[in-house]
């Protein structure tokens, strides 16, 4: 997630670090105020540092928020982060951030840890009407598939690019929205991801008659 203005940061505990796949974790923290599902707080691990973006992945009704992010080598948070324990202290934001998926139709893409927000807003009961469609290039970053699964249904697409089982669609979700027929012109489209897969589907969405409006993204970095 991208840097942003210098936000007021407050201390707290950590609850808890998991581990999830190969340079990947999952670290759950003390919840010091309410929070919106899809927003994002401002994270560091001393009060003077320049702290980074992370989408909140629990839901509201949690006694925590967590956060989903890769290890980046040569990072200045993710390494140090990635090694935080239970009863530790990191520094955060208040919540805040506008992707908030309202109560419509809505298709919901990501890709790798970009199901962060999504998985927020699933666990705070705001799953109606919506389909998600989850890019990887491997099986193991599919975080949390099973859980999504088991809510979504068939409604749930994992495409994967390098390895397949009976639940994966072989192959890019760039491809799969290239080559539909029709998308739902009236949907909202919210994505979530690196910025070049934000670019991709945003140029194949309008290409299908989508309008930008109806386009709102959340860039990780």
């Amino acid at each position: 997630m991208n840097q942003h203005k210098r936000k007021k940061l407050k201390p707290v505990n950590v609850i808890d670090n998991r581990l999830l796949t190969s340079g990947v974790h999952y670290i759950s923290i003390e919840k010091n105020c309410e929070f919106k599902a899809g927003q994002v707080i401002a994270i560091a691990l001393n009060p003077n540092d320049e702290p980074r973006l992370y989408s909140i992945a629990s839901g509201t009704n949690k006694k925590y928020i967590s956060i989903l992010f890769d290890i980046k080598p040569g990072g200045e948070l993710t390494p140090p982060l990635s090694k935080v324990k239970s009863g530790d202290t990191v520094f955060i934001s208040e919540p805040f951030g506008k992707f908030l998926c309202a109560d419509k139709p809505a298709t919901w893409i990501a890709t790798g840890t970009g199901i962060a927000p999504f998985l927020s807003i699933i666990e705070s009961g705001q799953n109606k009407n919506i389909k998600l469609l989850h890019g990887a290039r491997t099986l193991d970053k599919f975080f949390f598939q099973e859980y999504l699964y088991e809510q979504l249904g068939d409604y749930y697409l994992r495409f994967c690019t390098t390895e397949s089982n009976e639940r994966t669609i072989d192959g890019r979700l760039t491809d799969y929205l290239k080559n539909s027929k029709k998308l739902p012109t009236n949907n909202k489209y919210y994505l979530c991801g690196s910025s070049q897969m934000v670019i991709d589907v945003r140029e194949i969405l309008i290409s299908k008659g989508i309008p930008f409006d109806n386009i709102i993204a959340e860039i990780y970095f």
